[in-house]
């Protein structure tokens, strides 16, 4: 795993967050919330292919 996957999740954060205040001051808090759950599923599928790989090693680990 290298560090760059780290820095994909802070910058669509950021990203996210001040979509977020945008929207929110702007009155429009239904898009603010899926805004915020779009950038949540985006981060998801990042995110489990590195836990699949992690369930596998341990499998390989701990089997005899």
């Amino acid at each position: 795993m290298d560090i760059s996957i780290v820095f994909r999740i802070a910058a669509v954060g950021v990203l996210v967050a001040v979509l977020n205040q945008v929207l929110l001051r702007a009155g429009r808090e239904e898009q603010a919330m899926l805004t915020t759950l779009a950038g949540l599923v985006v981060v998801l599928f990042w995110v489990i292919q590195y836990v699949s790989t992690l369930f596998e090693t341990m499998e390989t680990m701990f089997r005899f």
